[in-house]
């Protein structure tokens, strides 16, 4: 019986009744904005409706042609704009939203018309929203600093711009791709970003541990640094040292996440030793963090991570990852499985993601799987090493020993990985 029923209303009956539907929330919502406001407002849930079908009346009346909906989307913004000329004259604060509220309201009633129901029923809820949610979006923009939304244009630009432009063919000896290599920036860059969010929300919401792991998957290097010098300005050697070791094994976790991606052969080459790495030094360090200190500060600092999406800094590691991948391809060349060893464990002392995913581009082809695991575990023990060092050099003769001790066993540990 209910399916009899609607097939006996026609299809311009149940349109009609879905404008007047939509239409009538947007009025709803304008008048209760008009009943609390003390000054003049355009429209309420008799206006809204109207305009919603009129669209659709114009839309009907032009068999599906755009000329007579346009016309009349021009006469219609010509009474809106009057409307608010007359809001000028009573407020200085007059803002615009009740008007455009009712040109996306006339737009919706023609969007239905041309069978366009998800469209016209999203834009409708999400205009309702807008409206509804003002005060806490006003809120939400002066909490949230310029360079932060600055910071997402920039992400933006690296990933919607500029990658669906970039060529994707192989140039050079090496096999340069223009494309994998900008992927390559556009990961890196995309788990540095995610990174640098949680930590900057983790400074409000946690203590130093948990910061620690956050900044060790945005940089195990700088959460390193910084940890150590805030270490220097008290003395909890075993919770600054403890963390600094975590933060050191969140670097594997990242290291894992970005061979799924760009390699699994050698993701599931490294994957068992590099998890088995990453939990090790977490449960190591966050033990060793518990340790009793001297009674010194409370350890709320937290690390003050640095915007990681600065243009020059994306270009910067573009280029180094172009570089590093033509100076592996020549290593193995020129100076053998020895050279490639050594180049290895230099490029380990500055930030070894270049290379590393360097080496996902050519391992299996020109650089041998077993090679390329083997240089890629050897480039990230000694980055723990070296990041020993700048412990030993930044925190406290105590916290800065302790450090080095655990990051020097930690790297002989990843080197066993070896024997295996």
């Amino acid at each position: 019986m209910g399916n009899s029923l609607f097939h006996l209303i026609p299809k311009e009956g149940a349109q009609i009744v879905l404008v007047l539907f939509l239409s009538f929330l947007v009025g709803l919502e304008r008048e209760e904005h008009k009943t609390a406001s003390e000054h003049y407002s355009f429209g309420g849930v008799r206006t809204y409706p109207l305009l919603g079908l009129l669209g659709y009346a114009l839309a009907l009346l032009s068999g599906g042609r755009l000329l007579l909906p346009g016309l009349g989307l021009v006469v219609v913004g010509a009474f809106l704009w009057q409307a608010y000329r007359h809001k000028l004259e009573t407020s200085k604060l007059a803002g615009m939203t009740s008007e455009i509220s009712g040109l996306v309201t006339y737009a919706v009633g023609a969007l239905v018309y041309q069978e366009q129901y998800w469209i016209a029923t999203t834009i409708t809820v999400l205009s309702v929203a807008l409206l509804e949610l003002k005060t806490w979006l006003e809120n939400l923009s002066q909490k949230i600093p310029a360079e932060e939304i600055l910071t997402f244009a920039k992400f933006l630009l690296l990933t919607a711009v500029i990658l669906p432009v970039v060529p994707n063919q192989a140039i050079g000896p090496f096999g340069f791709n223009p494309l994998k290599t900008w992927l390559v920036v556009v990961a890196v860059s995309t788990i540095s970003y995610a990174s640098y969010l949680l930590l900057k929300f983790a400074q409000a919401h946690s203590g130093i541990l948990l910061s620690a792991l956050i900044g060790g998957l945005y940089s195990s290097t700088l959460t390193t640094v910084v940890l150590a010098k805030r270490a220097r300005e008290q003395s909890r050697p075993h919770l600054y040292s403890g963390c600094i070791l975590a933060a050191c094994g969140m670097m594997y976790l990242r290291l894992l996440a970005l061979l799924a991606i760009f390699n699994r052969d050698l993701f599931h080459r490294l994957a068992i030793p590099f998890l088995a790495l990453g939990l090790l030094a977490l449960a190591g360090g966050w033990a060793w963090s518990r340790r009793p200190d001297p009674v010194g500060g409370a350890g709320s600092e937290h690390t003050n991570p640095k915007n990681p999406l600065e243009l020059q800094a994306a270009l910067l590691f573009g280029v180094l990852f172009v570089a590093i991948l033509a100076i592996t391809h020549y290593a193995l060349i020129y100076l053998g499985r020895n050279g490639f060893y050594a180049l290895s464990g230099i490029m380990g002392v500055s930030d070894v993601d270049p290379f590393i995913l360097g080496l996902t581009q050519s391992a299996g082809t020109s650089t041998p799987l077993a090679l390329a695991s083997a240089g890629i575990i050897i480039a990230a023990a000694s980055n723990n090493l070296v990041k020993g060092i700048y412990a030993r050099a930044f925190a406290g003769p105590r916290t800065g020993n302790l450090a080095l001790a655990l990051l020097v066993v930690f790297s002989l540990l990843g080197l066993a990985v070896l024997a295996v």
